[in-house]
C-alpha cells in the first residue's frame, strides 16, 4: 500500500469533476448548485459514519471518496464563478492547520488537549482577527442538527467550568426531568392517548400539549448532557439504535409473515415475543 500522497491521484479527481462541471459534461452534475448539494453532503457524512461503525474498511474508502468528491465539486462550482479556486480551498486549510498548532510547527509549549483548544481561541481573535463572540455558546452553529447542537452547546459550557461535579447530578436531572413529564402529562390526558390536542405544529396544539413538548425537551438535553458527560456523542448512539431496532424490526416483520400473521396492534403479543427472540439473534 501507497502511504505517501499520490498528488495525481487528486489531480485526477479534479480534472473528472472538471469534466463532468465542463462543456458536454454530465446534464446532472451541470444542474447542481451548492445549495442542491447541501442535503447529499449531509448524508455522505452519516453513511460515513455508518461505515466507521461497521468497522468495514472497504466501506469506509468508499464513502470517505464520496466526502472527497462532494467537497471538490463543491470548491469546483465556486471556481467557476470566480471566488475562489480549490488550490486555494486547499491552501487556506494548510495555513490554518499551521497556525493553529504553533506546538507543532512553532515553539509553543501545550500542557494537554484542553490548552490546545484554548490557544485555537486565542489565534482566532489575536491572528485572524475574528471578532471575540459576544458568549461560548455562539461558537455553536445554528444550523447542527437540534441533537449534535444541544451536545456541542453542552460540551462549551462545561469547558467554562458550567458542568456537573459527577455523574450523580446528571443522573439526578435525567430523573427529575422525566418527572417533570410525568406531570406535564397528567395536565394533558390527549397527549397520553395520541388525541387530537397531541398532534399538529407547535402553534397549533393547546398550552397543556405545549407543556409537554416543552418538558420532553428538557428530557432530551439532560439526555444528551448524560452521554456528553459519558464522552460518548449522542447522533453516533442513536445512529446505531436506529439500525439495531431496524435490524429487530426487520426479523419480526420476517417471523409474522412466516407465521401467517399480520402486523396489527391485535397481534402485539405475537410480535413481542418475535421481539424478544430478535434481542438474542440480530
Amino acid at each position: 500500500m501507497e502511504k505517501s500522497v499520490n498528488a495525481s491521484a487528486f489531480t485526477g479527481l479534479y480534472e473528472t469533476v472538471a469534466r463532468l462541471r465542463g462543456e458536454g459534461g454530465c446534464p446532472w452534475d451541470l444542474e447542481q448548485t451548492p445549495e442542491s448539494l447541501r442535503g447529499d453532503l449531509i448524508e455522505e457524512t452519516y453513511e460515513c459514519i455508518e461505515a466507521i461503525d461497521e468497522k468495514d474498511r472497504g466501506h469506509i474508502r468508499e464513502e470517505l471518496g464520496d466526502l472527497f468528491l462532494l467537497v471538490t465539486m463543491l470548491s469546483y462550482m465556486h471556481e467557476q464563478e470566480g471566488h475562489f479556486t480549490v488550490a486555494e480551498v486547499l491552501g487556506g486549510i494548510t495555513e490554518k492547520l499551521i497556525r493553529r498548532h504553533p506546538h507543532v510547527f512553532a515553539e509553543a509549549k501545550v500542557r494537554d488537549s484542553g490548552e490546545v483548544l484554548q490557544n485555537w481561541a486565542k489565534i482566532k481573535v489575536e491572528q485572524e482577527g475574528r471578532r471575540p463572540k459576544d458568549s461560548v455558546l455562539d461558537e455553536v452553529s445554528p444550523a447542527l442538527p437540534p441533537l449534535d447542537r444541544a451536545w456541542k452547546l453542552q460540551k462549551k459550557a462545561a469547558r467554562a467550568g458550567f458542568d456537573w461535579p459527577g455523574i450523580q447530578g446528571v443522573f439526578g436531572k435525567l430523573e427529575e426531568e422525566l418527572a417533570e413529564v410525568k406531570a406535564a402529562l397528567r395536565q394533558c390526558p390527549p397527549c397520553s392517548s395520541g388525541g387530537a390536542d397531541a398532534g399538529g405544529d407547535a402553534d397549533d396544539k393547546g398550552e397543556a400539549a405545549r407543556h409537554v413538548e416543552e418538558e420532553l425537551g428538557d428530557l432530551l438535553f439532560s439526555a444528551v448532557n448524560l452521554c456528553r458527560f459519558l464522552k460518548v456523542e449522542p447522533s453516533v448512539a442513536l445512529q446505531r439504535t436506529n439500525a439495531k431496532f431496524v435490524r429487530r424490526f426487520k426479523y419480526v416483520e420476517q417471523e409474522m409473515k412466516k407465521a401467517g400473521t399480520e402486523m396489527l396492534a391485535g397481534n402485539l403479543p405475537l410480535m413481542d415475543r418475535y421481539w424478544e427472540e430478535a434481542k438474542q439473534k440480530v
